[in-house]
């Protein structure tokens, strides 16, 4: 049996914390490969300022696609252009059918601030028995802040405190200060190159 993890996002824009994060998982739980997931509209995220799919998906390509035990499937980025939200615990069912023939079992990649906000996702207690819900600490946030339904259901994940998001990136492109070391040259390049995150 295959251990896929998953590992969604907007990537607004994708940054080395997010490969640094992903390969730690992959390490930790002997995952054959890491799946990104671009997200196409959040239901609980505010959409101003997110880049367009289009932007997003090619960044997180360029991003993770270079690590062979990555890949990138835009299954949620789909949805968004034919008007559809994407909920988690549709996105994993389909992935089930997506990957069938290698017998995998998901492993669902979030951060502790997600399991906070459990209670207002679609259907979140049968994440639990279609994946392993693997929870990383943040900073700022502690299990006592979790739902008890939910934080005794979840496994937890040590990983490195990373003083690194893509909400400071874009607040560093904005005004024009360098993003060199928190993404990759391809992706300093791609922002460049396309205006990305400039002030109106």
């Amino acid at each position: 049996m295959k251990r896929y993890g998953i590992f969604g996002g907007t990537f607004n824009p994708p940054h080395i914390g997010h490969s640094i994060l992903a390969e730690n998982m992959r390490e930790q739980l002997s995952l054959d490969k890491v799946i990104f997931i671009p997200s196409g509209v959040p239901p609980l995220k505010e959409s101003k300022g997110l880049l367009s799919a289009e932007h997003r998906l090619k960044m997180t390509k360029i991003a993770f696609e270079r690590d062979p035990n990555f890949e990138v499937c835009n299954i949620e980025i789909a949805d968004s252009l034919s008007g559809k939200k994407s909920y988690t615990v549709d996105t994993i069912k389909k992935l089930y059918d997506l990957y069938k023939n290698d017998f995998v079992k998901l492993y669902l990649i979030i951060g502790i601030d997600n399991l906070i906000d459990f209670p207002k996702w679609k259907d979140p207690g049968k994440l639990f028995t279609l994946s392993e819900v693997i929870v990383m600490n943040r900073p700022g946030f502690t299990v006592q802040d979790v739902d008890a339904e939910f934080s005794e259901k979840a496994k937890y994940a040590n990983v490195p405190m990373l003083e690194i998001s893509s909400t400071k990136i874009r607040e560093c492109a904005s005004a024009g200060r360098s993003i060199k070391y928190l993404v990759f040259p391809e992706i300093e390049q791609y922002i460049a190159e396309n205006e990305l995150y400039k002030k109106p």
